[in-house]
């Protein structure tokens, strides 16, 4: 049971952050999955009078507030096509739309959940997060941070030539993913990131850069290199077994999926 001793409605991310130090005081976000657990709570925080809801479009990037839903990210036009569909395939298989129009982007991006598609998916682009206090980092750098006290105020995706595909594995429709997998060229960066391992979200490092100069090959050499590669992130990703899938499994998972997904960036497919 979640029990609360005291709710407060902020005027002001300050005024938040202040509250928030304190070691018992939480952040509602979307109250989803905080309300599933079973903690005592001097201050809950309530972030929702602070108008950070919505995505904002300039020249340069995309703006997203930390209480924007996941709904909203799944039927943005903008950013869907920015992504190719990528953002709304990440989200559509999360519960259902009720759920969707109540858990935030926010609580998905600072939780850092192991089964998170949301984190696979933005982790896929050139994604930046803005806090209060420690101002803006990469999410590359953001996700493997140790939990503070600091208050997530925007997530912020800058706007490069990107082509993206995001694909997941589960047992069932709604379910939890098994695994999370997404493939993008940010400018000439090839990036692949696989989560729900099922610990969080990582960024497959091509120590032996066999994706290198990824669109300047030809169909055939881009089929070789995809094949290496997807062998390479099997040896490379640490996975492990729980009740959705075994160890085996999930290391044969990144390999198919790493492959299917870079087989649709590359353009020679053109479904998910």
């Amino acid at each position: 049971m979640l029990k609360i001793k005291s709710y407060v409605k902020v005027n002001s991310i300050e005024e938040a952050y202040e509250l928030n130090q304190k070691k018992t005081a939480i952040v509602l976000g979307g109250m989803v999955w905080l309300k599933m657990g079973n903690r005592n709570i001097s201050t809950a925080i309530d972030l929702s009078g602070l108008g950070l809801a919505g995505i904002q479009e300039t020249d340069e990037e995309f703006v997203i507030g930390c209480m924007t839903t996941l709904r909203e990210l799944e039927t943005d036009k903008r950013l869907n096509e920015y992504t190719q569909g990528a953002v709304r395939e990440s989200v559509r298989h999360i519960v259902g739309v009720q759920f969707r129009n109540c858990a935030t982007v926010g609580g998905s991006i600072w939780g850092r959940y192991g089964f998170s598609d949301v984190l696979t998916m933005f982790l896929g682009m050139d994604t930046w997060v803005e806090l209060h206090n420690a101002g803006k980092i990469p999410l590359t750098e953001f996700v493997d941070r140790k939990k503070d006290n600091d208050i997530l105020v925007n997530i912020i995706v800058k706007k490069q030539p990107l082509r993206v595909c995001y694909m997941s594995q589960r047992n069932t429709k709604t379910d939890f993913p098994v695994l999370t997998c997404c493939v993008s060229l940010i400018g000439n960066e090839a990036r692949t990131v696989i989560g729900a391992r099922p610990a969080r979200a990582m960024v497959v490092e091509d120590q032996e850069d066999i994706l290198g100069n990824f669109d300047q090959k030809s169909e055939e050499a881009k089929k070789e290199v995809i094949q290496k590669f997807a062998d390479y992130a099997a040896e490379h990703v640490p996975t492990s077994g729980n009740m959705r899938g075994s160890k085996e499994y999930r290391t044969l998972l990144v390999k198919v999926l790493t492959r299917r997904a870079w087989e649709v960036v590359g353009g020679m497919k053109d479904e998910y």
